[in-house]
This record gives C-alpha cells, sequence and structure tokens, in this order.
C-alpha cells in the first residue's frame, strides 16, 4: 500500500525553525521526484521545493531560497524539508508529493501537515 505520512508541522514564532518529514511507503523515495507544496487558507496550492530522483538536483521557489532545504534519506524511506527564518506567509498546509513518469505516471500525495508562524 503506498502511503506518504508528514509530520513535524505546528506553531512556531517569525524566525524560527521546522523540520518537516515524510515517510514513505509501498514505493521507494529514491526513484521519484519528491516535492513540498503548501497551501495556505484561500489560495492555491504552490510548490516550495524538489528534489529529483537519484543524482537529481533540488530546486526551490523563490519564497523558500536561501531559508529552506529540501532533502532525501534513502535508507529511511524519507524526504524532509528544513525551514528556517520562518515568516507568517510561510503559514499553511505542506504537503509531500512524489511523481514517476517511466511509461505511466505514478503520483502520490500525502494528507498535509499545518505549519503556523505567529507571535
Amino acid at each position: 500500500q503506498v502511503q506518504l505520512v508528514e509530520s513535524g508541522g505546528g506553531l512556531v514564532q517569525p524566525g524560527g525553525s521546522l523540520r518537516l518529514s515524510c515517510e514513505a511507503s509501498g514505493f521507494t523515495v529514491s526513484m521519484y521526484t519528491m516535492s513540498w507544496y503548501r497551501q495556505a487558507l484561500g489560495k492555491e496550492r504552490e510548490l516550495v521545493a524538489a528534489i529529483g530522483s537519484t543524482g537529481g538536483s533540488a530546486n526551490y521557489a523563490d519564497s523558500g531560497k536561501g531559508r529552506f532545504t529540501i532533502s532525501r534519506d534513502n535508507a529511511k524511506n524519507t524526504v524532509y524539508l528544513q525551514m528556517n527564518s520562518l515568516k507568517p506567509e510561510d503559514t499553511a498546509v505542506y504537503f509531500c508529493h512524489a511523481l514517476r513518469v517511466v511509461v505511466i505516471r505514478r503520483e502520490y500525495w500525502g494528507q498535509g501537515t499545518q505549519v503556523t508562524v505567529s507571535s
């Protein structure tokens, strides 16, 4: 059974840090492009960061450049999003996403984890 389970969200003050985790089961994250998306209340879901399959590079939306780092631990089949210098505008539900397009398209979403940046 394919599953993506996010964790690590919560309430943090502006300037603080959080590390989100996305543990995968039922497939191998190293073979997929793994991404983090977020959706703020009343807004569309947007890409935050992505990391390619084995050997692939990481890419970031302008909103997270210099503050967010996406990484992958193949041994744990887990993807992380380290978020530093958080701002109130980072408040959103963060979703983990997996995509592989080889012959057929395989795409999976996690259930999301809430991040709230507020004093």
